[in-house]
């Protein structure tokens, strides 16, 4: 395997055809072809499936698209640090529940190491994406929680995906609730106290499993349900309908304004905030440049 077979790879996933990937590498059609061949079968794997449509990823080529990703990016640092390169566009990606903390930390990253040009990404996702992209190294850290109720079924789906989950911190469970609600200003609240309000959840996707839940007690009865897919959305509806959420309690007023406060839920339960990553993967430069500044936030 070459560093000249792994940017092949990379062409023919970013374009989808042989052909275009040709001539965006100015090399014939068939020695591209030859090429990727020979690697996939020193790698004993298919990484490539082809359509008459072009070509599409296997779940080996996505798996091994990963890697050559880092492995690039990698590259180009070192050639921008010792051959005096143009500034590299710093790539990086994480993934994450909705958590006001992963984006504080993720605005962190960008204002200490973006550098002149960069492409990073930001996803607010479902669990099971969430640990889906970090096993295909579409994201390199990926942040979610654990509880009594769902770790045996996702340290299980975690573990079989290849990842590690690394604590940041415990918080007792809280509810979100929109300034104006008649329950805002308790210092604390119970699950009776919120019986007559809406509950809003985030949506789960195929993997809806009350154990892929981000919020804890999902398992609970409640008369009026309401599930969103952004937070901006759920905020609103917090404050338009006088709904709540159950969740860490860990928000920031310059992110997420006034209008939204957090309440102690008197509850025997807790949720173990931490953040996912390959097992047998090094983080990358940015990546841990993310994790301590998820650390620093976490600890505040």
């Amino acid at each position: 395997m070459t560093l000249t077979q792994i940017q092949y790879v990379l062409a023919v996933a970013e374009t989808g055809t042989i052909s275009a990937a040709a001539k965006r590498l100015f090399i014939a059609q068939p020695s591209l072809t030859a090429s990727i061949k020979e690697l996939e079968n020193e790698l004993q794997v298919t990484l490539f499936r082809r359509t008459n449509k072009g070509v599409t990823l296997t779940p080996e080529g996505e798996e091994f698209l990963g890697y050559a990703r880092q492995v690039n990016s990698q590259l180009d640092l070192m050639r921008e640090r010792y051959f005096g390169g143009a500034p590299v566009r710093r790539r990086f990606c994480v993934s994450t529940q909705h958590y006001s903390f992963a984006v504080e930390a993720f605005v962190a990253l960008l204002k200490e190491h973006g550098g002149e040009t960069y492409d990073f990404h930001l996803r607010e996702t479902q669990t099971y994406e969430i640990i889906e992209d970090v096993a295909l190294l579409k994201s390199e850290v990926g942040v979610l929680y654990l509880n009594p109720f769902n770790e045996t079924v996702l340290k299980k789906t975690i573990k079989a995906h290849g990842l590690g989950f690394h604590p940041l911190f415990k918080a007792g469970p809280h509810v979100f609730l929109g300034a104006e609600n008649p329950l805002a200003k308790r210092k604390s609240v119970t699950l009776e106290d919120l019986a007559p309000y809406p509950r809003l959840s985030y949506e789960q996707g195929d993997h809806n499993a009350f154990y892929f839940s981000e919020e804890i007690q999902s398992t609970l009865e409640c008369a009026k349900d309401i599930h969103v897919c952004d937070r901006a959305t759920l905020f609103n509806l917090l404050i338009g309908l006088n709904g709540y959420t159950i969740c860490s309690g860990v928000i920031n007023e310059s992110l997420n304004g006034k209008n939204i406060v957090a309440v102690p839920l008197n509850l025997d339960d807790y949720m173990e905030i931490g953040y996912l990553t390959r097992e047998n993967v090094e983080p990358s430069l940015f990546a841990q440049y993310y994790i301590d500044a998820l650390k620093r936030f976490t600890m505040q």
